[in-house]
């Protein structure tokens, strides 16, 4: 049976042996028999890879070290010190369960099967310079496809220009126009797909080289999409077909039943999917209602979706939709449920936002000996303790009078910003973590951590003794 070592702090060291007793039983039928070392400090999240090497002594009777998930340094090379290997495992040490039930390997997100088109819907009014830096930024959320969008009654004078400048740039190019002379323009200046030909109109894809993207005359003809689709399989072209997904309340169910239908009449012709009239068209949080629309579409096996971020709160639409084709991609391939594959959509709330009890931080809290305020969350509030006691309350405001900072600002700023933190928090049902910001996946741009190298402290901050 394989033999694991933990290493800890002072203070996390009963909560991991709880933890451990509830996984694997020492007197019962345990997956692994365990140990714990205290490495001799107190905060198990200040480990680092050179503070190791240091304290624990060779020989080591062990077939795994597994060290906590915010251990910095190298890993690897401590591997090859001790002869065994040495593992990171959870931030939390409540998420060992999970750490341990999970797959030796986790399911690779990198792969997709959906192109992600973005819209620049006022193309016309930009310059070119503003239309390249808008398409990058789209391409470093995912685009695979910067689509120029037309605008009715605005001339689009630099569309050629346009096109060229992003093929210079490396992006593919598609031109969205409702005006066959600048589909035709769009298509003679290298764009690679021109969005929409109907049954009227496909003379354009025998003018020039692009990829077409079909439409019925109306959405509710489908006739007219088929006899596209038939002519141009026809014509040996490649090309993709879009039923037009209709917004709420205006047809959505019976266009997601069109779609079904032009998947079940052309097996393996490539559908595209325009997802702006759900994201832009509800005022809800764009990450599940990505999340759904991109599980259809793989369902689906589409292709494409064509996607915008026109209103304020669809600004993160292409990220979403990059993540949301990922997730879903996984899951439609390998038949399993999209859980527990990433938590990049989860913005708003967190799968286990409390891990610790309320009986579990008092008893972390009467072991504190230092000034130094801790502040952490669970179903009951916020708790805020050093040795001078423990704290609770849902509110911030109610904590002020028990923290006795009055004449010290810089501590009762800190303290303002980390239980502001851990309020909203408690309120979303969010992992709070001190010294580090919410995480709200996807939504919001974080700062990327390299373990690798040595961190300070965080920010926390210690109510000064008597003067």
């Amino acid at each position: 049976m394989e033999h694991i070592v933990f290493l800890t702090g002072r203070l996390a060291e009963p909560a991991l042996r709880r933890v451990l007793s509830q996984i694997a039983p020492p007197d019962g039928d345990a997956p692994f028999r365990w140990e714990v070392r205290e490495i001799g400090l107190q905060v198990a999240a200040l480990m680092t890879a050179d503070m190791i090497r240091r304290r624990v002594v060779l020989p080591l009777a062990a077939d795994r070290i597994l060290v906590p998930g915010r251990c910095r340094g190298d890993v690897a090379a401590l591997s090859e010190h001790f002869g065994i290997p040495v593992q990171r495992g959870p931030e939390e040490l409540k998420d060992l369960p999970q750490f341990f039930r999970r797959k030796a390997q986790p399911v690779s997100l990198d792969a997709y099967g959906i192109a992600i088109f973005a819209e620049i819907v006022d193309a016309p009014r930009l310059t070119v310079a503003a239309i390249v830096q808008r398409a990058l930024a789209y391409a470093a959320d995912g685009a695979n496809v910067i689509d120029l969008g037309g605008l009715p009654d605005t001339p689009f004078l630099h569309l050629e220009e346009s096109v060229r400048a992003l093929k210079q740039e490396g992006l593919q190019v598609s031109v969205d126009s409702l005006d066959s002379d600048e589909l035709l323009r769009g298509g003679r200046a290298g764009a690679d797909y021109l969005l929409s030909l109907t049954l009227d109109t496909l003379w354009i894809a025998q003018e020039v080289a692009s990829t077409p993207v079909l439409i019925a005359r109306t959405p509710q003809d489908e006739a007219s999409l088929w006899s596209a689709v038939e002519s141009m399989q026809a014509s040996g072209r490649p090309f993709l077909a879009d039923a037009i997904l209709d917004p709420i309340p205006y047809g959505l169910l019976a266009s997601l039943v069109r779609y079904h239908r032009l998947r079940e009449r052309f097996p393996d012709v490539a559908i595209m999917m325009g997802v702006g009239n759900l994201t832009e068209l509800v005022e809800a949080d764009t990450t599940g209602i990505n999340a759904l629309l991109l599980g259809i579409a793989a369902e689906l096996g589409a292709a494409a979706v064509l996607t915008t971020q026109v209103s304020p709160h669809t600004r993160r639409a292409v990220r979403e939709a990059d993540w949301a084709r990922r997730i879903m991609h996984a899951a439609v391939s390998q038949q399993m449920l999209p859980k527990g594959l990433s938590d990049q959509l989860m913005t708003v709330h967190a799968r286990s936002p409390f891990p610790d009890a309320p009986e579990e931080i008092a008893a972390l809290a009467r072991e504190v000996r230092d000034p130094n305020f801790r502040v952490q969350v669970s179903q009951q509030g916020v708790h805020v303790y050093n040795r001078e006691g423990l704290r609770i309350a849902q509110d911030p405001f109610e904590l002020w009078p028990q923290l006795r900072l009055e004449n010290d600002a810089g501590h009762a700023f800190y303290l303002g910003v980390e239980t502001a933190r851990a309020q909203i928090a408690w309120q979303l049902g969010k992992r709070y973590v001190q010294d580090q910001p919410l995480d709200w996946g996807c939504a919001a741009d974080a700062q990327a951590q390299d373990l690798q190298r040595w961190q300070a402290p965080g920010t926390t901050m210690a109510k000064p003794g008597p003067q």
